[in-house]
């Protein structure tokens, strides 16, 4: 199963925004893009009328926030996947449509506290799950390792989906993420914060053998 390494993305402006992708954009094929509400987490991020650059990198769109239709349906075409907080209020059925219809990949997003069991009568559409390793929102915040029994049971559910983490994925931390069945890592303040982008990013695929 192909494994990446995902460096995720806030900003609160377009100007951070363009600064943010230009460190990573030659590293990496895939940069996890988190949008935040002000609601649904108590931090604003991509909640703006962006543009994203012409590169041969996907972008993939993580919603956090109370009302993902609307962003989809203004936003959805700019991003190659969308992933949609389990925990959100609105029609599930709907919102997989409206971006299978936009020929976009879907995946739900598990917060801490929801089981990957609720998952069971979508498991066979969904093309991945992000399973958060900590309380979504913030860059920094500590890893969760309790996660690591919900990673191992949603790989028993499905072996070939793609399952994604996010939340303190670190050197110290992704070697866990791995063995227990994950293949793609989120990893926002160790990669962007780093001195060296590039050695932080190599650091973490050599923990993983890419």
């Amino acid at each position: 199963m192909n494994k990446k390494i995902i460096p995720a993305i806030i900003a609160k402006n377009q100007n951070e925004l363009n600064e943010r992708l230009s460190k990573v954009l030659d590293f990496v094929d895939l940069v996890q893009l988190d949008v935040m509400d002000n609601k649904f987490v108590p931090n604003s991020s991509l909640f703006f009328d962006f543009f994203l650059p012409q590169t041969k990198c996907q972008f993939e769109a993580h919603l956090m926030v109370q009302d993902p239709q609307s962003w989809i349906e203004k936003n959805g075409n700019k991003v190659d996947t969308v992933l949609v907080h389990f925990e959100s209020k609105y029609d599930k059925e709907i919102i997989i449509d409206l971006v299978k219809q936009k020929r976009k990949k879907f995946g739900f997003v598990l917060n801490p506290e929801t089981s990957v069991d609720k998952l069971s009568s979508f498991i066979d559409v969904l093309d991945q799950v992000l399973i958060m390793t900590v309380n979504p929102g913030f860059y920094g915040s500590p890893f969760l390792p309790e996660m690591l029994e919900k990673i191992r049971k949603l790989r028993k559910m499905n072996k070939n989906l793609d399952i994604e983490v996010d939340g303190g994925i670190t050197d110290k931390t992704i070697g866990f993420v791995a063995k227990a069945g994950a293949n793609m890592f989120v990893s926002g303040s160790y990669i962007v914060k780093a001195e060296d982008i590039v050695e932080a990013i190599e650091n973490l695929k050599s923990k993983i053998n890419i």
